[in-house]
């Protein structure tokens, strides 16, 4: 800096002071172009890595870790819509093109990742499928991956591994974000012990399986028939039998809780939920991607109270704000 201002207080008088001067600000220009200062407030645009994240919770996670070196983008984002009928558009392919990391969920859930994938290469891209990276069987029933505990702090190590590899000057600040993204579980990981501290065992029936891996980590039981809420996931009309048992779960109490999905609301969840609301059992709304105005730690937080509040003191809690 000192020489650019020399130069702006300096008067001209022959060619050698002009080559001199010149020889200054190219060389001082150059220094500031290459210097890498984490703690700046701008990022300059090679700095920044371009992500897509296929469901928004692996986006925030993303964020989360890569800070002010990542600039990311969500395929699916709309807590309106049933993530399972998602079509991927135009836009998404542009974002994925420029993307040299990409986390996306895999078992099925969003194979139109590989399609955009295929159809938009990328030599310098990193695509982290999930099931894949944490070692879960094509056969894996459960594709909600990211409600179990351990998921996403799995998930945050191999980003912030890749992000490293792709800004090696920058290893301490993505070191740092992990270990406060993983001391930032705490909260939920307590909650959950509550629950299964005090009521282990006790009978929930869901809708389908969006949030069974939370409920069982917690001790809970999913009492709901699989073939019901495969079904459910899979948009197709459960047997006449499953509908009788999960009907009567609710009209005999056999459950203390049902969970449903927002997000996928047909005839039979609407008959479910006035014989739940009959029978005095507390509902509690989950959904299947990120609701607004949460990160990932706070939703998984809010829908584990909102059971515990189901659990101990009867109370619905249908929607989240």
């Amino acid at each position: 800096m000192k020489s650019i201002n020399l130069i702006k207080k300096s008067k001209v008088h022959n060619g050698k002071v002009i080559v001199i001067l010149t020889v200054l600000m190219l060389f001082s220009a150059s220094l500031i172009g290459c210097s890498t200062n984490t703690s700046s407030k701008s990022v300059t645009d090679k700095s920044m890595v371009q992500a897509v994240g296929a469901e928004n919770e692996y986006a925030d996670v993303i964020s989360q870790i890569g800070g002010k070196y990542v600039s990311v983008t969500a395929v699916m984002s709309n807590p309106s819509t049933d993530p399972h009928s998602y079509e991927a558009n135009t836009k998404d392919e542009t974002q994925i093109s420029k993307a040299t990391l990409i986390v996306q969920n895999g078992l099925g859930y969003d194979d139109f990742m590989d399609k955009l994938e295929g159809s938009s290469k990328n030599s310098g891209r990193t695509v982290i499928n999930v099931a894949k990276a944490l070692g879960y069987s094509d056969n894996t029933q459960n594709p909600h991956l990211w409600y179990k505990p351990d998921t996403m702090e799995r998930v945050a190590k191999l980003v912030a591994k890749n992000l490293e590899s792709q800004l090696p000057a920058n290893k301490k600040y993505f070191e740092d974000r992990l270990t406060k993204f993983n001391d930032s579980l705490k909260t939920w990981k307590d909650d959950m012990n509550e629950i299964q501290k005090t009521y282990a065992k006790a009978g929930v029936a869901v809708t389908e399986p969006v949030a069974n891996y939370l409920l069982e980590a917690s001790g809970l039981n999913v009492e709901t028939p699989w073939g019901f809420q495969a079904s459910v996931m899979n948009g197709t009309d459960p047997s006449p039998q499953n509908v009788k048992t999960q009907e009567d779960l609710l009209k005999e109490k056999k459950v203390k809780v049902f969970v449903y999905n927002q997000q996928a609301i047909d005839d039979v969840t609407t008959n479910l939920l006035k014989i739940a609301k009959s029978n005095n059992i507390p509902i509690v709304g989950v959904y299947e991607t990120m609701p607004p105005k949460h990160t990932y730690q706070t939703w998984m937080e809010d829908e584990t109270k909102n059971i515990l509040k189901a659990l101990k003191d009867k109370i619905s809690t249908e929607t989240m704000s």
